[in-house]
């Protein structure tokens, strides 16, 4: 199962795009309501390895479970 990156909590650190070995997280568009930048996870590529979560210094705006509706991706 993926992670998921909550839109809303995440502020655009990206430490986790670095960190993921799959290359499954890109940058959303637009600012989310914090108004800050923000990422998402390509439910389809993400193997489930957590480093995501390991490396966000955000405080929950990873969870370590698919929550589509959570997190805005490209339609």
């Amino acid at each position: 199962m993926a992670h998921t990156i909550v839109t809303n909590v995440c502020e655009g650190v990206a430490d986790c795009v670095d960190a993921c070995p799959v290359a499954c997280i890109h940058e959303g568009s637009g600012k989310n309501t914090k108004g800050t930048d923000w990422y998402w996870i390509d439910f389809s590529t993400c193997i489930d390895c957590g480093i995501c979560l390991q490396v966000c210094p955000v405080e929950g705006a990873i969870l370590p479970e698919e929550q589509p509706e959570l997190q805005n991706t490209p339609t």
